[in-house]
């Protein structure tokens, strides 16, 4: 059998000691862990942007990536949507008595890869172990610390009539790459998560003197919640076209098969890019030379009217609203 989380491991002694040695410690130690101090002293210059997420997926695992990289993803993305430098994590760990070692120091150096490639250093963490049957095997929390560097910052409030909406890629892979896995559900054309970071892309967007006006990861809820989001914030009509919303096929053709809608699937390595109109070509441009949006496309504009609502038009030619998400459509997705 191999090695097991214990109840002892949260004990704050030294078995406590011994797992942070061996685990956290030897993955992610950088000069500010190593001080093990009750916190971690670091600069920032100017503004600050301030994340926080917890992340629960089931399963833990998955094509593409596992909840080890998307816990550091998933923040790095948020505080980069605000025009920000990602510098610092720091990650929190409640862990099942019983939890295999091995796949925690997996998890754990999984994050630690993430880490490196986003630029950002894990400055502070903390584990606590619970007993068997209260919590399912591993939960996550991660806070990120950036410094701002848009002027100005990106926000939903900022949508403004005529603005375009880009889109860094296809939609869908997260959501229903996990719902596959955790299903068995066997497609016919294998599907992968979109797990990325984000913050290298949208810094080449600000240093090339792209002005976003919004960024937002559509992650739960998917894209037409996110849009939905951004049109209450602004106060402003979202129109969008079918058509030019990208979809993998194997996505598009899974979905068709088990009746879900792409668009409200959750994605973790893309995001929407509201800007002025005499900036769209060239965002474009940026984003085509980068892996993370060489699909990248306009897919809509901001209108004046229908306030607070996103209008979709279908490859018909109809027209429909589209709703934020209604319940919980996957539950555990991120």
């Amino acid at each position: 059998m191999g090695k097991k989380i214990l109840l002892d491991y949260g004990s704050g002694g030294l078995a406590s000691q011994r797992l942070v040695a061996e685990v956290f410690v030897k993955h992610l130690s950088n000069a500010f862990l190593a001080r093990m101090d009750d916190a971690a002293l670091v600069k920032l210059n100017g503004p600050v942007a301030v994340s926080t997420d917890s992340f629960t997926v089931d399963p833990i695992f998955f094509p593409g990536g596992d909840i080890g990289c998307l816990a550091v993803h998933g923040t790095v993305n948020d505080v980069a949507m605000m025009g920000a430098r990602p510098r610092y994590l720091t990650c929190g760990f409640i862990l099942e008595e019983g939890f295999e070692f091995d796949d925690l120091e997996r998890i754990v150096a999984s994050m630690a890869q993430a880490a490196r490639h986003a630029g950002v250093k894990v400055v502070a963490g903390d584990t606590k172990v619970v007993p068997r049957g209260m919590a399912d095997k591993i939960f996550i929390n991660t806070t990120g610390l950036g410094e701002v560097v848009a002027k100005p910052a990106p926000g939903g409030r900022r949508a403004r009539p005529g603005d375009v909406v880009l889109l860094s890629g296809t939609v869908g892979d997260h959501g229903l790459t996990v719902l596959s896995c955790r299903q068995g559900l066997g497609l016919d054309a294998p599907v992968r998560s979109d797990c990325a970071s984000l913050n290298h892309v949208v810094l080449k967007l600000l240093r090339a003197g792209v002005r976003p006006r919004v960024l937002r990861d559509p992650t739960r809820g998917g894209l037409a919640t996110t849009l939905n989001e951004i049109a209450l914030q602004s106060g402003v009509g979202v129109e969008i076209e079918e058509s030019a919303v990208p979809v993998d096929p194997a996505v598009a053709s899974g979905c068709e098969i088990l009746g879900l809608d792409p668009l409200y699937l959750a994605n973790e390595g893309k995001f929407l890019c509201v800007v002025e109109p005499g900036q769209a070509e060239k965002a474009l441009g940026i984003l085509h030379m980068d892996k993370l949006g060489r699909r990248a496309c306009a897919i809509g504009r901001i209108t004046a009217e229908n306030a607070g609502k996103v209008a979709l038009r279908t490859s018909l030619g109809g027209r429909r609203l589209l709703g934020m998400l209604e319940g919980e459509q996957l539950p555990r997705i991120c």
